[in-house]
Protein backbone atom coordinates (compact mmCIF):
# COMPACT_ATOMS: atom_id res chain seq x y z
CA UNK A 1 0.00 0.00 0.00
CA UNK A 2 2.83 2.40 0.91
CA UNK A 3 4.49 1.66 -2.43
CA UNK A 4 1.29 2.44 -4.32
CA UNK A 5 0.85 5.70 -2.41
CA UNK A 6 4.47 6.61 -3.14
CA UNK A 7 3.98 5.98 -6.88
CA UNK A 8 0.81 8.09 -6.85
CA UNK A 9 2.66 10.83 -4.99
CA UNK A 10 5.54 10.87 -7.49
CA UNK A 11 3.09 10.88 -10.39
CA UNK A 12 1.22 13.82 -8.87
CA UNK A 13 4.43 15.74 -8.25
CA UNK A 14 5.57 15.01 -11.80
CA UNK A 15 2.28 16.32 -13.20
CA UNK A 16 2.47 19.49 -11.09
CA UNK A 17 6.09 20.04 -12.20
CA UNK A 18 5.11 19.56 -15.87
CA UNK A 19 2.23 22.03 -15.61
CA UNK A 20 4.45 24.53 -13.83
CA UNK A 21 7.17 24.27 -16.49
CA UNK A 22 4.59 24.58 -19.27
CA UNK A 23 3.06 27.72 -17.77
CA UNK A 24 6.50 29.25 -17.16
CA UNK A 25 7.62 28.60 -20.74
CA UNK A 26 4.31 29.86 -22.11
CA UNK A 27 4.59 33.05 -20.05
CA UNK A 28 8.23 33.67 -20.98
CA UNK A 29 7.97 33.06 -24.73
CA UNK A 30 4.72 35.02 -25.04
CA UNK A 31 6.45 38.11 -23.59
CA UNK A 32 9.19 38.01 -26.24
CA UNK A 33 8.02 40.27 -29.06
CA UNK A 34 8.62 39.83 -32.77
CA UNK A 35 8.32 43.33 -34.18
CA UNK A 36 6.19 44.41 -37.10
CA UNK A 37 7.83 44.61 -40.51
CA UNK A 38 9.18 48.07 -41.16
CA UNK A 39 8.10 50.27 -44.03
CA UNK A 40 4.79 48.57 -44.87
CA UNK A 41 1.74 50.63 -45.84
CA UNK A 42 -1.53 50.35 -43.95
CA UNK A 43 -3.91 49.55 -46.80
CA UNK A 44 -6.24 46.90 -45.31
CA UNK A 45 -7.88 46.83 -41.87
CA UNK A 46 -7.86 43.45 -40.13
CA UNK A 47 -8.65 42.69 -36.49
CA UNK A 48 -7.75 40.29 -33.74
CA UNK A 49 -10.65 39.31 -31.48
CA UNK A 50 -10.79 37.31 -28.25
CA UNK A 51 -13.62 35.86 -26.18
CA UNK A 52 -11.27 35.80 -23.21
CA UNK A 53 -9.73 32.44 -24.12
CA UNK A 54 -9.60 32.07 -27.89
CA UNK A 55 -8.22 34.42 -30.57
CA UNK A 56 -9.84 34.89 -33.98
CA UNK A 57 -8.36 36.59 -37.02
CA UNK A 58 -10.91 38.99 -38.53
CA UNK A 59 -10.78 40.01 -42.19
CA UNK A 60 -13.04 41.87 -44.64
CA UNK A 61 -15.58 39.50 -46.17
CA UNK A 62 -14.65 40.90 -49.56
CA UNK A 63 -12.25 43.38 -51.10
CA UNK A 64 -10.49 43.62 -54.44
CA UNK A 65 -7.93 41.02 -53.31
CA UNK A 66 -10.00 38.27 -51.69
CA UNK A 67 -13.68 37.33 -51.65
CA UNK A 68 -13.95 34.95 -48.70
CA UNK A 69 -17.67 34.40 -49.26
CA UNK A 70 -16.85 32.21 -52.27
CA UNK A 71 -15.44 29.58 -49.89
CA UNK A 72 -16.83 30.50 -46.45
CA UNK A 73 -20.36 30.73 -47.73
CA UNK A 74 -23.26 32.63 -46.19
CA UNK A 75 -25.49 29.68 -47.11
CA UNK A 76 -23.66 27.51 -44.58
CA UNK A 77 -24.90 29.66 -41.69
CA UNK A 78 -28.35 29.44 -40.14
CA UNK A 79 -29.27 33.03 -40.99
CA UNK A 80 -27.82 32.97 -44.53
CA UNK A 81 -27.48 36.75 -44.13
CA UNK A 82 -25.22 38.10 -46.87
CA UNK A 83 -24.94 41.66 -45.51
CA UNK A 84 -21.96 40.93 -43.22
CA UNK A 85 -18.85 43.02 -43.76
CA UNK A 86 -16.34 41.05 -41.67
CA UNK A 87 -15.39 37.43 -41.18
CA UNK A 88 -13.74 36.10 -38.02
CA UNK A 89 -11.89 32.80 -38.31
CA UNK A 90 -10.30 30.67 -35.63
CA UNK A 91 -8.60 27.29 -35.76
CA UNK A 92 -8.95 24.62 -33.09
CA UNK A 93 -9.70 21.06 -32.07
CA UNK A 94 -12.77 19.80 -33.92
CA UNK A 95 -14.11 17.78 -30.99
CA UNK A 96 -13.72 20.73 -28.65
CA UNK A 97 -15.53 23.04 -31.07
CA UNK A 98 -18.45 20.72 -31.76
CA UNK A 99 -18.88 19.03 -28.39
CA UNK A 100 -18.21 21.90 -25.97
CA UNK A 101 -20.56 24.85 -26.62
CA UNK A 102 -20.01 25.94 -22.98
CA UNK A 103 -17.35 25.09 -20.38
CA UNK A 104 -20.03 23.15 -18.47
CA UNK A 105 -20.12 20.71 -21.41
CA UNK A 106 -16.41 19.97 -21.29
CA UNK A 107 -15.62 16.25 -20.96
CA UNK A 108 -12.31 14.78 -19.82
CA UNK A 109 -12.02 12.73 -23.04
CA UNK A 110 -12.44 15.84 -25.20
CA UNK A 111 -9.87 17.83 -23.19
CA UNK A 112 -7.39 14.93 -23.17
CA UNK A 113 -7.62 14.37 -26.93
CA UNK A 114 -7.23 18.08 -27.60
CA UNK A 115 -4.26 18.53 -25.26
CA UNK A 116 -2.27 15.66 -26.75
CA UNK A 117 -3.07 16.12 -30.45
CA UNK A 118 -5.27 13.04 -30.83
CA UNK A 119 -8.15 14.65 -32.71
CA UNK A 120 -8.79 16.43 -35.99
CA UNK A 121 -9.17 20.18 -36.37
CA UNK A 122 -11.68 22.70 -37.68
CA UNK A 123 -11.96 26.35 -38.64
CA UNK A 124 -14.78 28.19 -36.89
CA UNK A 125 -16.00 31.05 -39.10
CA UNK A 126 -18.33 33.83 -37.91
CA UNK A 127 -19.77 36.67 -39.96
CA UNK A 128 -20.18 40.16 -38.45
CA UNK A 129 -21.97 43.19 -39.87
CA UNK A 130 -19.77 45.52 -37.85
CA UNK A 131 -16.67 45.20 -35.71
CA UNK A 132 -16.02 47.58 -32.81
CA UNK A 133 -12.50 48.11 -31.55
CA UNK A 134 -12.18 47.63 -27.78
CA UNK A 135 -10.05 45.73 -25.26
CA UNK A 136 -11.16 42.41 -26.81
CA UNK A 137 -10.90 43.52 -30.44
CA UNK A 138 -7.92 45.34 -31.91
CA UNK A 139 -7.54 46.82 -35.38
CA UNK A 140 -4.32 46.24 -37.34
CA UNK A 141 -3.58 48.04 -40.59
CA UNK A 142 -1.66 45.84 -43.03
CA UNK A 143 -0.30 46.31 -46.53
CA UNK A 144 -1.79 44.58 -49.54
CA UNK A 145 1.17 42.20 -49.67
CA UNK A 146 0.83 41.39 -45.98
CA UNK A 147 -2.89 40.77 -46.39
CA UNK A 148 -2.20 38.43 -49.30
CA UNK A 149 0.21 36.47 -47.10
CA UNK A 150 -2.37 36.29 -44.30
CA UNK A 151 -5.00 35.05 -46.77
CA UNK A 152 -2.59 32.37 -47.99
CA UNK A 153 -1.91 31.31 -44.40
CA UNK A 154 -5.62 30.99 -43.55
CA UNK A 155 -6.41 29.23 -46.82
CA UNK A 156 -3.63 26.70 -46.21
CA UNK A 157 -5.22 25.91 -42.83
CA UNK A 158 -8.45 24.83 -44.53
CA UNK A 159 -8.95 21.41 -46.04
CA UNK A 160 -10.17 21.46 -49.65
CA UNK A 161 -12.16 18.98 -51.72
CA UNK A 162 -11.17 17.63 -55.13
CA UNK A 163 -12.46 20.83 -56.73
CA UNK A 164 -10.39 23.05 -54.46
CA UNK A 165 -13.25 24.24 -52.25
CA UNK A 166 -13.30 24.49 -48.46
CA UNK A 167 -15.18 21.59 -46.87
CA UNK A 168 -18.07 22.62 -44.59
CA UNK A 169 -18.84 20.49 -41.54
CA UNK A 170 -22.50 19.54 -41.35
CA UNK A 171 -23.50 20.05 -37.71
CA UNK A 172 -26.13 21.57 -35.45
CA UNK A 173 -23.45 22.68 -33.00
CA UNK A 174 -23.35 26.24 -34.30
CA UNK A 175 -22.82 28.92 -31.64
CA UNK A 176 -25.26 31.33 -33.26
CA UNK A 177 -27.03 32.21 -36.51
CA UNK A 178 -24.01 33.61 -38.36
CA UNK A 179 -21.31 30.98 -37.84
CA UNK A 180 -20.25 27.69 -39.43
CA UNK A 181 -17.43 25.14 -39.26
CA UNK A 182 -14.97 23.86 -41.87
CA UNK A 183 -12.55 20.96 -41.95
CA UNK A 184 -9.01 22.09 -41.22
CA UNK A 185 -5.44 20.88 -41.57
CA UNK A 186 -3.09 20.22 -38.70
CA UNK A 187 -3.32 18.75 -35.25
CA UNK A 188 -4.26 20.72 -32.15
CA UNK A 189 -2.27 20.21 -28.95
CA UNK A 190 -1.13 22.12 -25.89
CA UNK A 191 1.80 23.31 -28.03
CA UNK A 192 -0.29 24.16 -31.12
CA UNK A 193 -3.33 25.95 -29.77
CA UNK A 194 -5.96 28.21 -31.28
CA UNK A 195 -3.96 31.18 -30.04
CA UNK A 196 -0.63 29.95 -31.41
CA UNK A 197 -2.44 29.53 -34.77
CA UNK A 198 -3.55 33.17 -34.69
CA UNK A 199 -0.08 34.24 -33.58
CA UNK A 200 1.49 32.40 -36.54
CA UNK A 201 -0.96 34.18 -38.83
CA UNK A 202 0.26 37.53 -37.52
CA UNK A 203 3.84 36.37 -37.94
CA UNK A 204 3.20 35.19 -41.52
CA UNK A 205 1.78 38.60 -42.41
CA UNK A 206 4.63 40.56 -40.83
CA UNK A 207 2.74 41.87 -37.80
CA UNK A 208 3.82 42.29 -34.19
CA UNK A 209 3.41 38.99 -32.38
CA UNK A 210 4.81 36.65 -29.75
CA UNK A 211 7.77 34.36 -30.24
CA UNK A 212 5.24 31.68 -29.21
CA UNK A 213 2.08 31.72 -27.15
CA UNK A 214 -0.48 29.20 -25.99
CA UNK A 215 -2.88 31.86 -24.68
CA UNK A 216 -4.60 34.97 -26.00
CA UNK A 217 -3.07 37.20 -23.32
CA UNK A 218 0.38 37.25 -24.93
CA UNK A 219 -1.03 38.41 -28.27
CA UNK A 220 -3.22 41.17 -26.86
CA UNK A 221 -0.43 42.55 -24.69
CA UNK A 222 1.29 43.49 -27.96
CA UNK A 223 -1.72 45.61 -28.96
CA UNK A 224 -2.63 47.43 -25.73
Amino acid sequence: MKRILKIIGYALLGFIAFVGCYLLIAFTLSRITIDREAGANGDVAIYIMTNGVHTDLVVPVKNDQVDWSKEIRFDNTTSKDSTAQFLAMGWGDKGFYLETPTWADLKFRTAYRAAFGLGSTAIHATFYKNVTENASCRKIMVSRDQYARLATYITSSLQHDENGHAIPIKTNANYGKTDSFYEANGSYSMFRTCNSWANRGLKASGQKCCLWTAFDTGIFLKYK
